[in-house]
């Protein structure tokens, strides 16, 4: 099967996403991003993100009711697909793989 191939911030949105289950929508989703890595991030930045993984087929989304608190807008929420997982599980194994073979102190960690 045909990996698909994300980009590290896709990576975190996709993450993030996944992290935040029913309450991912554009706003949430900048928030955590921003918490979780201490990266200053756009609206806009994440919101085309968001429509490439969809695109891609690694999350859905649903639009939800209008609020009062949103001056009757809607919002969109976002889920993570089987896919998006996958995806996700693939990069971890990856990484972990990576690290296990890096020599130590290529990066400093063997204190040489």
């Amino acid at each position: 099967m045909k990996r698909t191939s994300i980009g590290e911030f896709e990576e975190i949105v996709l993450l993030i996403t996944a992290l935040l289950e029913e309450d991912a929508y554009g706003v949430t989703i900048t928030q955590e991003i921003e918490k979780q890595t201490g990266r200053k991030v756009g609206f806009n930045t994440v919101h085309t993100t968001l429509q490439r993984l969809e695109e891609k087929g690694l999350i859905t989304s649903k639009m939800a009711g209008a609020t009062a608190e949103r001056g009757g807008r809607r919002k969109r929420y976002f889920r993570i697909t089987a896919l998006g997982s996958r995806t996700l599980r693939e990069l971890k194994e990856l990484r972990e793989k990576l690290w296990k073979v890096l020599p130590p102190k290529v990066i400093g960690l063997s204190g040489n």
